[in-house]
């Protein structure tokens, strides 16, 4: 037997009819149009990867050259790569949360998100711009505990999401810990 909104040859886990493939269409919209996951990704991607913009705007020699550091503090070379896999993560993880139904049906997700991200983008200029490392130190685990309920948020919609933040939750939890042993070797 077939219908116009259900197909009753597929069930759904609940005993009830699954909906025809039109009706998911319908229901989704456009934004599980191949192009539009495409272009969804390439935003994603774009946005978190302009985190990394900040670094241009602000000079890391000089000021932090002369800084006492801990003997584990990574060589410079480390940070380009390790970000730009971190931004790359990131995007992905927000990609996939946003798939699951879009700005209408996961709001709260992208929000934790993108506080997170906004929070990040300030840290360099607190950090390395203003010579402020005490107040980056504040800032930074403002931005732990927005990431923190990110992680959980996405990890509730998608456990692939959770999982992909989290190699960037262990990389602020190491930089956090880096900015205050900074901060409390150069008073």
């Amino acid at each position: 037997m077939r219908s116009r909104f259900f197909n009753f040859s597929r069930r759904h886990p609940a005993g009830l009819p699954a909906p025809s493939r039109q009706a998911q269409r319908t229901r989704l919209g456009a934004a599980r149009e191949p192009s539009h996951q495409v272009l969804a990704l390439a935003g994603w991607l774009v946005l978190c990867l302009a985190a990394s913009g900040t670094a241009f705007f602000v000079s890391t020699g000089g000021w932090f050259a002369g800084l006492r550091k801990p003997s584990w503090n990574p060589p410079p070379w480390v940070f380009g790569p390790v970000w730009t896999l971190l931004y790359i993560l990131m995007a992905i993880a927000a990609w996939l949360v946003w798939r699951e139904g879009g700005w209408k049906e996961r709001s709260w997700e992208l929000r934790w998100f993108l506080l997170q991200w906004l929070l990040n983008v300030l840290w360099t200029p607190l950090f390395f711009g203003m010579h402020r490392p005490g107040l980056a130190f504040a800032e930074i685990v403002l931005l732990w505990i927005a990431l923190t309920a990110t992680v959980v948020s996405f990890w509730k919609v998608r456990k692939a999401a959770g999982v992909l933040l989290a190699p960037y939750l262990a990389w602020v939890s190491f930089a956090a810990a880096l900015n205050i042993s900074i901060s409390h070797m150069n008073p």
